[in-house]
Protein backbone atom coordinates (compact mmCIF):
# COMPACT_ATOMS: atom_id res chain seq x y z
CA UNK A 1 0.00 0.00 0.00
CA UNK A 2 0.70 3.76 -0.53
CA UNK A 3 2.21 5.38 2.40
CA UNK A 4 0.78 8.23 1.75
CA UNK A 5 -1.73 8.70 4.90
CA UNK A 6 -0.55 5.69 6.94
CA UNK A 7 0.92 4.97 9.86
CA UNK A 8 3.97 2.57 11.02
CA UNK A 9 5.49 0.67 13.93
CA UNK A 10 9.31 -0.23 13.97
CA UNK A 11 11.33 -1.22 17.04
CA UNK A 12 15.02 -1.65 17.51
CA UNK A 13 16.24 -5.55 18.02
CA UNK A 14 17.52 -6.35 20.97
CA UNK A 15 17.08 -2.56 22.37
CA UNK A 16 14.31 -1.88 24.82
CA UNK A 17 13.43 1.40 22.78
CA UNK A 18 9.88 1.16 20.19
CA UNK A 19 9.05 4.04 17.52
CA UNK A 20 6.30 5.36 15.31
CA UNK A 21 5.73 6.97 12.02
CA UNK A 22 3.27 8.99 10.54
CA UNK A 23 2.45 10.90 7.25
CA UNK A 24 -0.58 12.35 6.22
CA UNK A 25 -1.18 13.66 2.82
CA UNK A 26 -4.98 13.50 1.06
CA UNK A 27 -6.50 13.44 4.74
CA UNK A 28 -4.56 16.64 5.47
CA UNK A 29 -5.80 18.51 2.57
CA UNK A 30 -9.38 17.32 3.71
CA UNK A 31 -9.03 19.13 6.74
CA UNK A 32 -7.89 22.16 5.04
CA UNK A 33 -10.56 22.24 2.66
CA UNK A 34 -13.03 22.48 5.07
CA UNK A 35 -11.91 25.27 6.94
CA UNK A 36 -9.40 28.43 6.03
CA UNK A 37 -6.91 28.11 8.36
CA UNK A 38 -4.28 30.84 8.88
CA UNK A 39 -0.98 28.78 8.11
CA UNK A 40 0.18 29.35 11.60
CA UNK A 41 -3.01 27.59 12.81
CA UNK A 42 -2.72 24.99 10.14
CA UNK A 43 0.76 24.32 11.31
CA UNK A 44 -0.39 23.59 14.89
CA UNK A 45 -3.16 21.81 14.02
CA UNK A 46 -1.24 19.22 11.77
CA UNK A 47 1.06 18.85 14.82
CA UNK A 48 -1.11 17.81 16.71
CA UNK A 49 -3.24 15.49 14.32
CA UNK A 50 0.24 13.59 13.90
CA UNK A 51 0.97 13.49 17.74
CA UNK A 52 -2.34 12.03 18.66
CA UNK A 53 -2.12 9.15 15.53
CA UNK A 54 0.98 8.46 17.19
CA UNK A 55 -0.31 8.64 20.90
CA UNK A 56 -3.26 6.49 19.89
CA UNK A 57 -0.58 3.77 18.75
CA UNK A 58 1.14 3.65 22.19
CA UNK A 59 -2.47 2.22 24.71
CA UNK A 60 -4.72 -0.46 23.76
CA UNK A 61 -7.93 0.71 23.45
CA UNK A 62 -11.14 0.56 21.61
CA UNK A 63 -12.92 4.12 21.09
CA UNK A 64 -10.74 7.21 21.09
CA UNK A 65 -7.90 9.75 22.02
CA UNK A 66 -8.26 12.72 22.32
CA UNK A 67 -5.33 15.81 22.76
CA UNK A 68 -6.16 19.16 23.96
CA UNK A 69 -4.93 21.97 24.08
CA UNK A 70 -6.30 25.05 25.97
CA UNK A 71 -4.74 28.75 26.53
CA UNK A 72 -5.38 31.79 27.24
CA UNK A 73 -3.38 33.13 24.11
CA UNK A 74 -4.37 34.15 20.35
CA UNK A 75 -4.56 30.38 19.54
CA UNK A 76 -6.54 29.25 22.70
CA UNK A 77 -7.93 26.13 21.55
CA UNK A 78 -7.04 23.07 19.45
CA UNK A 79 -8.25 19.57 19.39
CA UNK A 80 -7.68 16.54 17.75
CA UNK A 81 -9.04 12.99 18.00
CA UNK A 82 -7.75 9.82 16.73
CA UNK A 83 -10.24 6.47 16.91
CA UNK A 84 -8.55 2.97 17.12
CA UNK A 85 -9.66 2.46 13.68
CA UNK A 86 -7.17 5.52 13.33
CA UNK A 87 -9.78 8.06 11.87
CA UNK A 88 -8.85 10.98 12.97
CA UNK A 89 -10.45 15.11 13.02
CA UNK A 90 -10.05 17.93 14.76
CA UNK A 91 -10.31 21.40 14.94
CA UNK A 92 -8.45 25.00 15.87
CA UNK A 93 -10.21 28.19 17.35
CA UNK A 94 -8.56 31.35 17.71
CA UNK A 95 -8.96 35.33 18.04
CA UNK A 96 -5.98 37.95 17.58
CA UNK A 97 -3.48 37.23 15.01
CA UNK A 98 -1.39 33.94 15.89
CA UNK A 99 2.25 34.25 15.89
CA UNK A 100 4.53 32.09 14.28
CA UNK A 101 6.64 31.94 17.70
CA UNK A 102 6.95 29.92 21.01
CA UNK A 103 4.06 28.05 22.03
CA UNK A 104 3.78 30.28 25.17
CA UNK A 105 3.43 32.97 22.62
CA UNK A 106 0.94 31.06 20.68
CA UNK A 107 -1.59 29.75 23.47
CA UNK A 108 -0.03 31.82 26.25
CA UNK A 109 -0.72 30.21 29.88
CA UNK A 110 -2.24 26.78 29.30
CA UNK A 111 -2.50 23.28 29.61
CA UNK A 112 -1.98 20.37 27.44
CA UNK A 113 -5.64 17.63 27.62
CA UNK A 114 -5.06 14.34 26.63
CA UNK A 115 -8.38 11.93 27.30
CA UNK A 116 -9.06 8.07 26.61
CA UNK A 117 -12.85 7.79 25.49
CA UNK A 118 -14.48 3.54 26.24
CA UNK A 119 -17.23 2.65 25.29
CA UNK A 120 -18.62 1.64 28.77
CA UNK A 121 -15.72 2.77 30.48
CA UNK A 122 -15.00 5.86 32.67
CA UNK A 123 -12.83 8.39 30.42
CA UNK A 124 -9.38 8.32 31.69
CA UNK A 125 -8.01 11.55 31.67
CA UNK A 126 -4.67 13.49 31.75
CA UNK A 127 -3.43 16.94 32.35
CA UNK A 128 -0.44 19.08 32.51
CA UNK A 129 0.20 22.97 32.17
CA UNK A 130 2.13 23.60 28.87
CA UNK A 131 5.96 23.36 28.81
CA UNK A 132 8.40 24.06 26.43
CA UNK A 133 8.90 25.58 23.08
CA UNK A 134 6.74 23.84 20.61
CA UNK A 135 3.91 20.64 21.35
CA UNK A 136 6.41 17.78 20.79
CA UNK A 137 8.26 19.26 23.74
CA UNK A 138 4.60 19.71 25.87
CA UNK A 139 4.07 15.84 24.74
CA UNK A 140 7.54 14.83 26.17
CA UNK A 141 7.42 16.82 29.27
CA UNK A 142 3.47 15.12 30.15
CA UNK A 143 5.46 11.60 29.10
CA UNK A 144 7.94 12.52 31.52
CA UNK A 145 5.51 13.30 34.14
CA UNK A 146 2.70 11.25 34.17
CA UNK A 147 4.16 7.61 32.61
CA UNK A 148 7.53 8.11 33.46
CA UNK A 149 9.06 7.13 29.80
CA UNK A 150 11.96 8.10 28.23
CA UNK A 151 9.97 9.51 25.29
CA UNK A 152 11.38 11.99 22.00
CA UNK A 153 8.97 13.54 19.17
CA UNK A 154 9.41 15.10 16.27
CA UNK A 155 6.18 17.05 14.84
CA UNK A 156 5.72 18.40 11.22
CA UNK A 157 3.22 20.35 8.93
CA UNK A 158 2.92 22.56 6.31
CA UNK A 159 0.07 23.54 3.53
CA UNK A 160 0.60 20.20 1.93
CA UNK A 161 1.68 17.47 4.12
CA UNK A 162 2.14 16.17 7.98
CA UNK A 163 4.50 14.06 9.85
CA UNK A 164 5.71 12.64 12.93
CA UNK A 165 8.42 10.57 14.30
CA UNK A 166 8.51 9.20 17.78
CA UNK A 167 10.70 6.75 19.80
CA UNK A 168 9.97 5.76 23.58
CA UNK A 169 11.94 3.62 26.03
CA UNK A 170 9.69 -0.25 26.00
CA UNK A 171 8.12 -0.25 30.08
CA UNK A 172 8.74 -3.97 30.15
CA UNK A 173 12.15 -3.73 29.21
CA UNK A 174 15.40 -2.14 30.96
CA UNK A 175 18.12 -1.48 27.91
CA UNK A 176 21.29 0.56 28.89
CA UNK A 177 21.13 4.11 28.76
CA UNK A 178 23.63 4.37 26.54
CA UNK A 179 21.51 2.81 23.96
CA UNK A 180 18.72 5.34 24.30
CA UNK A 181 21.23 8.00 24.12
CA UNK A 182 22.28 7.10 21.13
CA UNK A 183 19.02 6.33 19.39
CA UNK A 184 17.59 9.71 20.84
CA UNK A 185 20.85 11.44 19.26
CA UNK A 186 20.22 10.32 15.83
CA UNK A 187 16.88 11.03 15.99
CA UNK A 188 17.43 14.51 17.11
CA UNK A 189 19.38 14.50 13.44
CA UNK A 190 16.40 14.39 11.40
CA UNK A 191 15.22 17.45 9.58
CA UNK A 192 11.67 19.16 8.92
CA UNK A 193 12.79 18.66 5.74
CA UNK A 194 13.19 14.86 5.80
CA UNK A 195 10.34 14.31 7.65
CA UNK A 196 7.76 15.72 5.76
CA UNK A 197 9.55 14.74 2.41
CA UNK A 198 11.38 11.11 3.11
CA UNK A 199 8.89 8.09 2.95
CA UNK A 200 8.75 5.83 6.48
CA UNK A 201 11.38 3.26 5.25
CA UNK A 202 14.07 5.96 3.27
CA UNK A 203 13.66 8.16 6.53
CA UNK A 204 14.34 5.10 8.86
CA UNK A 205 17.67 4.29 7.20
CA UNK A 206 18.85 7.74 7.07
CA UNK A 207 18.59 8.03 10.77
CA UNK A 208 19.61 4.63 12.09
CA UNK A 209 21.05 2.84 9.07
CA UNK A 210 23.71 1.43 11.97
CA UNK A 211 20.90 -0.20 13.97
CA UNK A 212 18.63 -3.14 13.42
CA UNK A 213 15.47 -2.09 12.58
CA UNK A 214 12.45 -4.17 12.53
CA UNK A 215 9.93 -2.21 10.38
CA UNK A 216 6.20 -2.73 10.43
CA UNK A 217 3.55 -3.26 7.70
CA UNK A 218 1.85 0.10 7.32
CA UNK A 219 -1.74 1.04 8.86
CA UNK A 220 -3.84 3.79 6.60
CA UNK A 221 -5.10 6.63 8.50
CA UNK A 222 -8.29 8.20 7.10
CA UNK A 223 -10.21 11.28 8.23
CA UNK A 224 -13.45 11.38 8.87
CA UNK A 225 -15.75 12.89 10.82
CA UNK A 226 -18.64 11.57 13.47
CA UNK A 227 -21.54 14.21 12.75
CA UNK A 228 -24.44 13.21 11.33
CA UNK A 229 -28.05 14.01 10.72
CA UNK A 230 -29.52 11.41 12.73
CA UNK A 231 -26.92 12.70 15.53
CA UNK A 232 -27.94 16.49 15.10
CA UNK A 233 -31.27 15.70 15.48
CA UNK A 234 -30.75 13.68 18.86
CA UNK A 235 -29.01 17.01 20.16
CA UNK A 236 -32.15 19.25 19.23
CA UNK A 237 -34.26 16.56 20.66
CA UNK A 238 -32.38 17.11 23.84
CA UNK A 239 -33.60 21.19 24.05
CA UNK A 240 -36.92 20.47 24.04
CA UNK A 241 -40.10 21.49 22.69
CA UNK A 242 -39.97 25.13 24.14
CA UNK A 243 -36.31 26.07 23.18
CA UNK A 244 -36.93 24.52 19.50
CA UNK A 245 -40.32 26.96 18.69
CA UNK A 246 -38.59 29.76 20.01
CA UNK A 247 -35.38 29.57 18.01
CA UNK A 248 -37.88 28.74 14.73
CA UNK A 249 -40.50 31.77 15.98
CA UNK A 250 -37.06 34.13 16.02
CA UNK A 251 -35.26 32.86 12.83
CA UNK A 252 -37.54 30.57 10.69
CA UNK A 253 -35.23 27.60 10.64
CA UNK A 254 -32.40 26.57 12.79
CA UNK A 255 -28.56 26.08 11.48
CA UNK A 256 -25.84 23.96 12.44
CA UNK A 257 -22.70 23.68 11.88
CA UNK A 258 -19.89 20.80 12.67
CA UNK A 259 -16.88 22.54 14.00
CA UNK A 260 -14.79 19.63 12.36
CA UNK A 261 -15.73 19.18 8.89
CA UNK A 262 -18.01 22.48 8.54
CA UNK A 263 -21.21 20.61 7.52
CA UNK A 264 -23.63 22.37 7.54
CA UNK A 265 -27.52 21.63 8.87
CA UNK A 266 -30.46 23.02 7.92
CA UNK A 267 -33.81 22.07 10.15
CA UNK A 268 -36.79 24.10 8.81
CA UNK A 269 -40.08 24.22 10.40
CA UNK A 270 -41.51 21.02 8.97
CA UNK A 271 -38.33 19.13 9.94
CA UNK A 272 -38.49 20.55 13.79
CA UNK A 273 -41.93 19.34 14.22
CA UNK A 274 -41.11 16.20 12.74
CA UNK A 275 -38.53 15.51 14.80
CA UNK A 276 -40.42 16.40 18.32
CA UNK A 277 -43.13 14.55 16.80
CA UNK A 278 -40.75 11.17 16.80
CA UNK A 279 -39.46 12.20 20.64
CA UNK A 280 -42.70 11.37 21.38
CA UNK A 281 -43.72 8.07 23.55
CA UNK A 282 -46.84 7.29 24.18
CA UNK A 283 -48.29 5.58 27.73
CA UNK A 284 -48.45 1.91 27.89
CA UNK A 285 -52.55 3.02 28.31
CA UNK A 286 -52.66 4.85 25.25
CA UNK A 287 -50.91 2.53 22.41
CA UNK A 288 -53.97 0.53 20.70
Amino acid sequence: MSEQDSFRRFTFENIGVRGEWVHLDANWQSVLERHPYPPVVAKQLGQALAAVVLLSATIKFEGSLILQVQGQGPLHTLVAQCTHERTIRGLAQWGAEVPDASLAEVFGPGRLVLTVKQEGAEPYQGIVGLEGDSLAHALQSYFSQSEQLATRLWLAADGKRVAGLFIQELPSQHGSRDDWNRIALLADTVSECELLQLPGEALLYRLFHEEEVRLYPPEPVAFRCGCSRDKISSVLRGLGREELEAILSEQGKIEVNCEFCNLHYLFDAVDVHALLADSVVLAPNARH
